[in-house]
């Protein structure tokens, strides 16, 4: 998608929508809905997945409800997050999961865990129920062998997320990366972060899954950091962003023999970089560690003509009821905004240089 009409439109009536409170699912589901998202349930996105799959890539299907706060919600969205596992372990099309933490905990939670304040007794009851709520699915996702991707969040919430994802992953990825934990690059923290985790892993005997992308808080972070007084977590220019997102490219790569990475990107000089350093290290297009991701609706140029020249690829399906999913909406306008000018070129741009490279 580039039009840059719809876009701009998806985003005023999503964001009238949630202050409004109006009725938007008349006007969302067939227009901004449709171009981003799957369906609103899983038997709504099936005929997507099916599309996907002619075209050999993969889809992962996302629920993308967000900003619930109430224990009865956080059981239902594990239960539904269960579900796409026992999909995906029918269904080849479907060859992973993913789960976002604060899907089933709350904000608040997350970052008192994070920052280590005093828990309330309700707050610890509320933790072990996190606990207990990651590990089920976690579970489901090892014992139906389908690897499962966390996303990563805001700063102020993601420590708790990492140690989490870090206790499952000396649980379930010893004989290979079933926990996935995703870096944003943007963080100037992130590659020692990862060059750590990958250190832990061989020191303890676990693989590494990592899902590495730019970021999706960059206003965001910047501005409460401002707010509050404190130095921002991110990479003072887009080209520091680029290059240690490259950077931890090729850490995983030279590590490829614990670590299984997916490459979440829409930059097409990173697509091509990671062609180059397979090819530099003699792995295959398709190695079974290494994936290649981009957003349902987006970039959908550099997804095909990946899968056409023989990469795994696979597609953020996202699905959930309209209203609840705006959230999503909004950041993915927003984003697409951003990178309208690459997404409008020629589809076969990718192939050509990926086979220019290998000739």
């Amino acid at each position: 998608m580039n039009n840059a009409g719809l876009t701009k439109f998806a985003t005023s009536l999503a964001e009238f929508a949630l202050s409004s409170r109006m009725p938007v699912r008349w006007a969302a589901k067939p227009t901004v809905f449709r171009v981003f998202c799957g369906g609103e349930t899983i038997s709504e996105s099936i005929s997507v997945i099916e599309k996907l799959r002619e075209s050999h890539v993969g889809a992962i299907l996302d629920y993308s409800v967000e900003g619930q706060e109430k224990e009865s919600d956080f059981a239902m969205t594990e239960q539904e997050i269960i579900r796409t596992i026992q999909l995906a372990k029918d269904n080849e099309n479907i060859p992973v999961s993913c789960i976002k933490v604060s899907g089933i905990a709350s904000n608040g939670l997350l970052e008192k865990l994070s920052t280590g304040s005093d828990l309330s007794s309700s707050d610890k009851e509320a933790a072990a129920n996190l606990h207990q709520r990651f590990e089920r699915i976690c579970r489901s996702a090892y014992e139906a062998n389908v690897p499962i991707y966390v996303d990563a969040e805001e700063s102020w919430i993601q420590d708790a997320i990492d140690r989490l994802v870090e206790s499952m992953m000396t649980q379930f990825n010893r004989e290979k990366a079933i926990v996935f934990q995703t870096t944003q690059m943007f963080r100037h923290d992130r590659l020692e972060y990862l060059t750590q985790l990958i250190l832990k892993g061989r020191r303890e005997g676990f693989r590494i899954g990592n899902k590495i992308v730019r970021g999706a808080y960059l206003d965001k972070e910047n501005a409460r950091a401002a707010e509050q007084g404190y130095p921002t977590p991110i990479q003072l220019s887009k080209q520091a962003t680029d290059d240690a997102y490259n950077a931890a490219l090729q850490l995983c790569i030279e590590n490829i023999d614990i670590v299984e990475i997916c490459a979440g990107t829409h930059n097409e000089y990173s697509s091509i970089y990671l062609t180059q350093l397979l090819n530099e290290k003699g792995l295959d297009k398709n190695h079974p560690h290494v994936y290649f991701s981009q957003l349902y609706g987006m970039s959908d140029y550099m997804s095909f003509n990946l899968a056409a020249a023989g990469y795994n690829v696979s597609k953020y399906l996202p699905y959930g009821p309209v209203r609840s999913t705006l959230p999503y909406l909004i950041r993915r306008a927003k984003e697409n905004t951003a990178i309208a000018g690459q997404m409008g070129k020629e589809y076969s741009m990718i192939l050509k240089e990926i086979n220019r490279r290998k000739s």
